[in-house]
């Protein structure tokens, strides 16, 4: 630990697992407070119990007014202010083109979009100056990839609002950011909709694409997260930063 985040109170969404999850593990090695929002919150217990003064576990969807208004309300109340805000809670679906309608379009911008933009909404009020507001995006916004229509524009639309929050946020104190973390072994990758053989074509096609020939972590992207998170990073405003291994290199 070396307490780049000492006493900074952070906000993280999706996090009982994947990059969320270890976005959280990390701020509170750094010496944050956390506070952690997902629908599963049994999964994030553990994390209370090894830091119970600093960790406060909220359920809730992010697609819910009033869960989002609760979530607000209750870090207020337990922590008085957010000084880092990391909107992650998303899903990724591998839909077809011809299979993207109205409805599977909008499940995906209400988490994706949506969910992260009212997150940022909600808090607004709470965000001290100098604080940080980090997106999560992906290196699919940087390339094309079949089936992934829906989820790649749900995260191009993120990019487009990290600029933007960080030219108008930008003069309240509020720094906006986002993190695209290239491709990695998460729970997600299980739940995008193909079956087990054709995960590992597709695996395989994608690490061949890789520096280092393998998926990364979530704590890659973790790492990432808390430097953007810290005073070091007090000059960048309204970036993008790739952290895909090599991906979109060729």
């Amino acid at each position: 630990m070396t307490d780049l985040l000492i006493n900074k109170v952070a906000v993280i969404t999706g996090a009982s697992s994947g990059i969320g999850r270890s976005i959280a593990e990390h701020y509170l090695n750094e010496g944050a407070k956390v506070v952690v929002f997902a629908r599963r919150n049994g999964l994030l217990e553990e994390l209370e119990a090894q830091f119970p003064a600093r960790t406060l576990v909220v359920d809730g969807d992010v697609t819910s007014e009033a869960d989002l208004k609760r979530l607000a309300e209750t870090t207020k109340h337990r922590f008085g202010r957010v000084d880092i805000l990391v909107p992650n809670a998303g899903i990724a679906r591998v839909i077809p083109f011809e299979d993207s309608t109205r409805e599977a379009i909008a499940e995906t911008f209400d988490v994706n979009f949506h969910g992260a933009f009212q997150t940022v909404r909600t808090f607004l009020p709470d965000l001290n100056e100098g604080s940080s507001v980090i997106f999560i995006t992906t290196y699919l916004t940087q390339v094309g990839f079949p089936g992934v229509a829906a989820y790649s524009a749900s995260k191009a639309a993120l990019k487009s609002l990290t600029q933007t929050l960080a030219a108008e946020l930008g003069p309240r104190g509020i720094r906006v950011n986002a993190i695209a973390p290239g491709p990695t072994a998460t729970p997600i990758w299980n739940s995008v909709g193909l079956d087990e053989e054709q995960l590992k074509s597709v695996e395989e096609s994608v690490a061949n694409r890789l520096i280092s020939q393998k998926f990364g972590q979530p704590e890659d992207v973790a790492e990432v997260a808390v430097f953007l998170a810290s005073d070091a990073a007090r000059k960048i405003c309204g970036q993008e930063i790739v952290a895909d291994d090599g991906y979109t290199l060729s």
